[in-house]
């Protein structure tokens, strides 16, 4: 009796350890599989074993500058109803081109001087393309002076103020007319840098944003002389017509750009805007560490 006895409780003490072997691999399992879901993990019983993901989520800046913006602006104007009363009719259009804009990056791995050997390296990438185009829409003018009048035209800039001298183009009946100018129009670039992975083996960011002009207005002036100082004719008030060329704040955007990348192991980053050329078009922003500031 005793020894049958001695057998059960043998017999007990096995399962008891089955039980206990089943349930580390349980918790073995489920850790693997949190681990490959990259979720963090710890192991119960005090061993203190952390399993987690290599992922890192960044989160935007944004920085703005104002850049001067080289533009060329060709407009055409075609006349109609020149004998008739309160006076001729001018039709606008044309089309602008931009000088471009541009953006680096500068990835350092030494910011303070805090190592005897600073590695820098830096992507560039375009935002606006050299010549892209912005059309005028068509828009009639009423000149308000019947008799076939003399025209002129001067650009003026976003606040009304003349950016040029007036120009000559010609007397209504003539029809069609052309003037184009250059200038240069301070505009506000804005990108908005997001971090994509900052590890050993580089670091990879994306940008977006837009630019947004200034505006230029353009003179339309009608005389009923060709010489406003003197002629054949008696010298009246001349009618002026201010027109909307680029309206203020027009903006440009461009699209989500392509990861750019630069040095490992958490480097510090820094942004500059460019000029269509690919010259410096402002100063250098630090945007600050790839991890701990994005």
């Amino acid at each position: 009796m005793p020894a049958k006895y001695d057998e059960i409780l043998r017999c007990g003490e096995e399962v008891d350890n089955i039980h206990k072997r089943l349930g580390i691999v349980g918790l073995i399992a489920v850790g693997l599989a949190l681990a490959a879901l990259g979720t963090s993990a710890v192991l119960p019983g005090g061993a203190g074993t952390t399993v987690s993901g290599e992922s890192t989520t960044l989160v935007g800046k944004t920085v703005s500058a104002t850049i001067p913006m080289p533009t060329h602006v060709k407009a055409s104007a075609t006349t109609s109803g020149c004998e008739n009363s309160p006076g001729p009719q001018i039709t606008l259009t044309g089309e602008i081109a931009i000088g471009g804009l541009g953006v680096e990056l500068i990835f350092k791995n030494n910011q303070k001087g805090t190592h005897t050997h600073t590695e820098t390296t830096t992507a560039k990438a375009v935002l606006v393309p050299e010549g892209e185009s912005v059309t005028i829409p068509k828009q009639p003018v009423n000149g308000g002076t019947g008799g076939n009048p003399f025209i002129w035209f001067q650009w003026l800039d976003a606040n009304g103020n003349a950016i040029s001298s007036e120009i000559f183009l010609g007397r209504c009946v003539q029809g069609l007319f052309g003037v184009s100018g250059d200038f240069v129009i301070p505009s506000l670039a804005t990108a908005t840098v997001s971090g994509g992975s900052c590890d050993h083996r580089g670091s990879t960011i994306t940008l977006s944003g837009e630019l947004r002009l200034s505006g230029l207005n353009a003179r339309l002036i009608f005389r009923n002389n060709d010489n406003p100082v003197g002629g054949p004719h008696k010298a009246e008030k001349p009618t002026i017509v201010d027109v909307v060329i680029i309206p203020k704040g027009q903006s440009i955007e461009f699209a989500k750009q392509p990861p750019l990348g630069g040095a490992g192991g958490n480097p510090w980053i820094s942004l500059r805007f460019l000029s269509g050329d690919g010259a410096p078009a402002s100063e250098e922003f630090l945007l600050g560490r790839c991890v701990q500031d994005f």
